[in-house]
């Protein structure tokens, strides 16, 4: 068999449940698509329900569409409590949905609009749906980051909301960053209970709708240069179904595309930033996450074993 991951090899998925966030479209869809495929019975959790009905219709298996708007605390927990209502257990919750370099707006809840639907949002639906994954073994929480953790990227404890100064690719980057701290502060509470793990993933550059936000400066030269530069939708995925589906992964680990500059190429262990390993930090910002979502989560507190970098 190939060194080189790939969906053939994601075991068999019947009988189990996977919630995939911003399913209908590019690197989500291809992620659902793959696991209901190998036969999960996976839930297309989206914002717009015409859109995610058709998605669902292009992906053969057990397929259910869920409505979820990540800019929205109200969305978020009423999502959480049909899919509470309607599932006893849960294997796989793979936060993909995110937003980049939007202009400055904020959420229905104020937040500021990348770092309150990347981060706040999936931070809000997985302490509210954790309790359904805790009794099962081998479940997984997969956060989708971004090699964009490490672009202008910091969590700014003193504006978190972007109020006095706005920067586009400054606030991409720390609603990145705190994917990965998320990722492995949760870990680190997950640990004692031997079930459930964290897992990070970053797509590489993948030619999505995700940039469709961003200046034309970037944007354009990204489409003119896409065949050269980027990778599909599908290849992008790989590293979100390599942490969520290989039977090697470990909790607290991090993957990504192989090839030069984590830009393109199957999945592989990859390290995040320094500054991502920062443990007071990532308590820091798990304490204050709780705070502005009210969202407290069904695990024991941090232990200070270090997540490897």
């Amino acid at each position: 068999m190939s060194d080189e991951w790939t969906t053939a090899r994601i075991p068999d998925q019947h009988g189990r449940v996977a919630v995939v966030t911003g399913a209908n479209t590019g690197l989500g869809f291809e992620t659902a698509k793959a696991l209901a495929e190998r036969g999960a019975s996976v839930v297309l959790a989206v914002r717009n329900v015409e859109k995610g009905e058709k998605a669902a219709a292009r992906i053969s298996g057990e397929v259910t569409v869920q409505a979820l708007d990540l800019t929205s605390l109200d969305s978020v927990r009423a999502a959480a409590q049909a899919l509470r209502s309607r599932y006893d257990r849960l294997d796989l919750l793979i936060n993909n949905a995110g937003v980049m370099y939007t202009p400055k707006r904020t959420t229905a809840d104020g937040f500021e609009m990348q770092f309150g639907t990347n981060h706040l949002g999936h931070f809000a639906l997985t302490g509210l749906l954790l309790d359904r994954m805790l009794p099962v073994p081998g479940s997984r929480v997969v956060t989708v980051s971004s090699t964009g953790h490490r672009i202008r990227a910091a969590i700014h404890f003193d504006d978190l909301q972007w109020e006095r100064s706005y920067s586009r690719a400054g606030a991409y980057g720390q609603s990145k960053l705190a994917n990965l701290m998320f990722t492995y502060e949760l870990q680190r509470r997950l640990a004692s209970h031997g079930t459930t793990v964290a897992v990070a993933a970053h797509p590489g550059l993948s030619s999505t709708e995700l940039v469709r936000n961003s200046p034309a400066a970037i944007r354009l030269p990204l489409t003119w240069l896409a065949p050269l530069v980027t990778q599909t939708p599908a290849m992008g995925a790989l590293p979100t179904l390599r942490a969520a589906a290989d039977p090697a992964v470990l909790g607290g680990q991090y993957y990504g595309p192989s090839g030069r500059l984590e830009i393109k190429g199957h999945p592989q262990l990859a390290t995040s930033s320094a500054q991502s390993y920062e443990t007071a930090v990532q308590q820091r910002l798990w304490a204050v996450s709780e705070d502005l979502t009210g969202v407290m989560f069904p695990v024991a507190q941090s232990q200070q074993n270090p997540i490897p970098s």
